[in-house]
């Protein structure tokens, strides 16, 4: 049986992708949706049309650096890597996630 699949929550496709290529090094992008995918057993799945702007809006940002290159089918690849920026902004969403999951959980399991 296939799990279903639920859309990436509002707000977190960033931290997702961070925290996807911090583990990684560096990724082209089918590799970080295929990676959260599967790290997310399957539950998140990543649209291209919101990886590769959400990827883009990142480089402007300059939490990561792009850098061509061949894949192992030696096809043609940007490979996306975090900078000193990005590590930050992924402590920040990291800090910010955690305290806003726990705000919920404490509504929805009153003591």
């Amino acid at each position: 049986m296939t799990p279903s699949r639920d859309p990436i929550p509002p707000g977190t496709l960033d931290m997702l992708i961070l925290q996807t290529l911090a583990q990684r090094g560096e990724a082209h992008g089918f590799e970080i949706a295929e990676s959260i995918q599967r790290h997310s057993a399957d539950v998140l799945q990543v649209e291209e049309g919101s990886l590769y702007p959400a990827l883009q809006r990142m480089l402007i940002k300059g939490w990561l650096v792009g850098e061509w290159g061949r894949t192992a089918e030696n096809r043609r690849a940007r490979y996306y890597r975090l900078t000193a920026d990005g590590e930050r902004r992924l402590e920040q969403e990291v800090t910010s996630y955690r305290r806003v999951a726990h705000a919920i959980g404490r509504i929805l399991l009153p003591a």
